[in-house]
Formats: C-alpha cells, sequence, structure tokens
C-alpha cells in the first residue's frame, strides 16, 4: 500500500465520521426542537350549548370545570359552527373548509366521499406528520371517521349507549330520543371511560410533543345520566328557557318549514302536551353537569402532570341545541340557539380570564393551532389563526362567522348582528344588542339597510353540490324546498 493510498482511506474515513457526526447533531438538533413544540389537549363535547356557567345560557347551569377553565384563558362568546348537524360541522373543524366547499352539508357522506376534503390534510394526520404523537378517544369525527382518521384512535367505549331494553319516556320517536335518570353509576356510562382515558394518557412519559383528543358524547340524546346528577336540578325549582309564544309570525315559511320538517326530534306540540319540559330540560342540565366533572378529572391529571405549563388546551362544542327556543327541539336551525357553541383556549400566552365577542368560527381551530405550535401555515385552510385575539381579545377582527345547513341556507353573525337567507331567498335580520333571543325580525326596517347589505355581501358565492343522501338532513331539505316551490 503506497503512502498516498493509505492518505486517501483516511481521508475518507474521517470525511464519513465528520458526515455522520453532523448529521447525528442535525437530529439532536431536530429532537430538541420537536421536544420544544407546544402539546395540545382537544376537548370536544357533543351538542352543547351556552347552558354553562361562564356563558350564562341557563340561569341554573353548575359547570364548575368549565368555568375555572374559561378563568384560565379566552372566552370565546360569539363563536359559531359551521353546520348545526354533527357531521358537517366535524368536518368543517377538522379540513378548515366551509360545507359550501367540501360538499358535506348533513350526516352523510364521508369524508372520503368530498373530493376537495380528501386534498386537504386532515388536523390529526398533519400534526402526525409534524412529529406529534396523536391519540383520540370518543367522538371528533363522526362515527366510523373517528378510526378511520385519528391515529392511535382508542375506541368510543360504547358511544352514546347504555340504553336500557326499554324507553323511559314515552316519546315514540326516534330510539335515541329518550332522556332521564340512567344508568345507576358513572362508571357506566361511556364518557366517564374516555375521561379515564384521557388521565392515563396524560400521565404517560411522552418524549415527543402530543395531540390528545378527549371526545365527549353527553349532552347528546339519549339525554341519560345517573340519579345524582338530576337531584342537582330538582324540577320544582326548575327554570324553562323565555320563549315569546309569538315568535314565528314574523319568521319566513320556508324557515320554519326547514327546522321540523322530517326531523327525529320532539315537536314543541309534542313536549307542551305531554307535560315534558321541565323534565328535558332538567335531563339535558344533568347531562351537561356529568360531562362538566368528566372534564374536571382531565383537567386535573394534566395539571397534575408535567406538560401543564407547556400545554394548550381547546374545549368546543360541535353546534348548539334548542330546547324550546323558536318552538324548536335539537338543532338543524340558523338560529343563535344553534350555531352558537362555548370555545375556550387556554395556554402560554393566551390572556387570562379574558371573554371575546368577536365571530369567530370552529374552523379557525386548525389555522390556530399550526400558528401557535409554530407550524407551516396551510394556504387551503379556510379558517383564520385566533392568535391575535388570544393576546389581545379586543385586537381588531375584520371576519364573520358563517354556517350553513345545505347549500343556500346561510347565517352570517357579526358582533352585533345575525343575518340568516334562506333557499328561497326569504330573510331574517336580529339585532342582539337589543334582542339577544332573536324574536324580533328586522329585515323589513330600513334604518338597517346599509347593515343587511353589509351581511348580504358576505354570502357565499360558490355552493358545491350535495353530497351523500338518505339523512334526515338530505329529507329536510328536500321537502322544504319541494314545498315551497308548489307554493
Amino acid at each position: 500500500m503506497t503512502m498516498m493510498t493509505q492518505n486517501c482511506k483516511t481521508f475518507l474515513f474521517c470525511l464519513v465520521a465528520t458526515s455522520a457526526l453532523l448529521l447525528s447533531g442535525d437530529r439532536a438538533l431536530a429532537n430538541k426542537n420537536l421536544k420544544k413544540k407546544p402539546n395540545i389537549l382537544l376537548i370536544a363535547i357533543d351538542d352543547l350549548n351556552d347552558w354553562i356557567g361562564c356563558l350564562g345560557g341557563h340561569p341554573q347551569a353548575k359547570t364548575p370545570n368549565i368555568d375555572r377553565l374559561a378563568a384560565q384563558g379566552v372566552l370565546f362568546a360569539n363563536a359559531h359552527c359551521q353546520s348545526p348537524v354533527c357531521n358537517p360541522s366535524r368536518a368543517s373543524m377538522m379540513t378548515s373548509l366551509y360545507p359550501e366547499t367540501s360538499g358535506v352539508y348533513f350526516l352523510s357522506p364521508d369524508l372520503s366521499q368530498s373530493p376537495v376534503a380528501v386534498r386537504n390534510t386532515l388536523l390529526p394526520k398533519r400534526f402526525q406528520k409534524e412529529g406529534y404523537h396523536v391519540s383520540a378517544a370518543g367522538k371528533l369525527f363522526h362515527g366510523s371517521q373517528n378510526k378511520k382518521y385519528f391515529p392511535n384512535y382508542a375506541g368510543s367505549y360504547g358511544g352514546f349507549g347504555p340504553i336500557p331494553k326499554n324507553k323511559v319516556t314515552s316519546f315514540p320517536g326516534h330510539p335515541l330520543w329518550d332522556w332521564g335518570a340512567f344508568p345507576k353509576k358513572d362508571d357506566q356510562m361511556p364518557d366517564h371511560k374516555i375521561a379515564a382515558w384521557g388521565v392515563h394518557e396524560l400521565q404517560k412519559k411522552h418524549d415527543k410533543p402530543f395531540l390528545i383528543a378527549t371526545g365527549f358524547y353527553r349532552p347528546h340524546v339519549p339525554q341519560f345520566a345517573p340519579q345524582k346528577w338530576f337531584d342537582i336540578y330538582p324540577l320544582d325549582t326548575l327554570k324553562l328557557p323565555k320563549v315569546n309564544k309569538n315568535d314565528l309570525s314574523d319568521l319566513p315559511q320556508y324557515g320554519i318549514n326547514i327546522t321540523r320538517l322530517k326531523h327525529v326530534a320532539p315537536t314543541h306540540e309534542w313536549v307542551t302536551k305531554n307535560d315534558e319540559w321541565k323534565t328535558l330540560v332538567q335531563s339535558y342540565l344533568a347531562c351537561v353537569s356529568f360531562v362538566d366533572h368528566q372534564v374536571g378529572k382531565v383537567l386535573n391529571a394534566l395539571e397534575a402532570s408535567p406538560y401543564n405549563h407547556n400545554t394548550y388546551i381547546v374545549l368546543y362544542s360541535d353546534h348548539g341545541f334548542h330546547l324550546g327556543e323558536k318552538e324548536r327541539w335539537a338543532k338543524r336551525s340558523l338560529w343563535e340557539d344553534s350555531t352558537r357553541v362555548p370555545m375556550i383556549v387556554v395556554g402560554p400566552g393566551v390572556a387570562k380570564g379574558k371573554v371575546c365577542t368577536k365571530p369567530v368560527e370552529l374552523l379557525d381551530i386548525y389555522p390556530t393551532l399550526l400558528g401557535i405550535s409554530k407550524l407551516k401555515p396551510d394556504s387551503k385552510l379556510q379558517g383564520n389563526s385566533l392568535e391575535p385575539l388570544l393576546k389581545d381579545p379586543a385586537a381588531e377582527w375584520p371576519h364573520l362567522a358563517r354556517t350553513s345547513f345545505g347549500p343556500k341556507n346561510v347565517a352570517i353573525r357579526s358582533e352585533r348582528y345575525r343575518y340568516i337567507r334562506y333557499n328561497d331567498s326569504t330573510e331574517e335580520f336580529y339585532d342582539h344588542s337589543t334582542d339577544p333571543h332573536e324574536w324580533n325580525n328586522l329585515i323589513k326596517q330600513p334604518r338597517f339597510a346599509n347593515q343587511i347589505k353589509q351581511h348580504r355581501d358576505a354570502l357565499p358565492t360558490n355552493y358545491h353540490p350535495l353530497l351523500g343522501a338518505r339523512s334526515t338532513g338530505h329529507k329536510a331539505f328536500e321537502a322544504s324546498h319541494i314545498i315551497n316551490h308548489k307554493k
């Protein structure tokens, strides 16, 4: 072997060794930066309206755990879903796409059937790609989509169950539409098990940042909870929501039809005739306090963990819920009771104990999480990052909130007003500064002409064709359209 050959080999060895060290250093730096990323805890609650203490939707609601969370961050008091139905609302949140863009308007179809949605990276998949440990339990997407789209999905733990052999009530409709004290113990409830899973996840040792999502099923029907939660709300002292007996007199017939035709919920007439209003309100409140207790367990686990100071918490609901307001039960309307949702954000750098009244949307959550995690933004997302409002809830915010229930049935919410336009071009307009219950339709009032125009201008100009079929939403939409055309 010549001296030159030996020197070449020595040089190559040193070069390879140096490269390996550099690569190792890069990996170490990458791992270090990854560990600095904040953790994320999502808490989704099904069918929760503003009947929580901090929002004051019902004066007797007892939600100490959600209230203490609100005191630690920003409570968005004017947050709205993109659809008053589970599947499209959750699809919008996880894709940051409006239903008008994806074509997912009702309980079907699965996101995989939307050509637009499949081109987007869903929220959990995006964070998995960024090196996060992503896990979930319960209801985050609708139905079987949870297992399909969430890495490390632990299961539904029984979903809407348990279900008694015979209905608790005499309501003859959909089997899930039932209410009352059932079962006997908390640990028989799926939400109890989902909370236990969340506690276990937070007690684990995590070597990389995590996104943990807990999706609670109550207060979605069946409105069941053990008796002790009903005892909090005695029937003889229970207050009913405020209702104007003449509320429907100034509404378009189309708006009335689409909220009532071919739905599975009881009618207001059935509820009042059978003297079930107070029992339904009691059941809903009992479920709300029950799920608040489960939320508290998860929050306590986070506070006791080493991740407490580097974790963002986002609590939200998929849509609101009527309990007799506008003579309506359940959701599927474009009024405030159906579109408004609780939304709370807590974490490093977030203002504490503040209330934001700017109109925000569920599809803002995805871009917000990217922003606070210092991840590259995605131009395909239609939501807006809430970061300015997390620092200053009174910051300039030029955006409006939009909710739809089928093509061309759209509500626009600003800080003060609600505007609704239906498929047949009829309209509603409300001034929340004087009419928080939306009892007076001001659409024909000339003094609001400029404000109405501003909200009209915010309507979408393009609507993706309907996808899927045979859900209650599809049937109500089609029936309402046909009825009005016949007239």
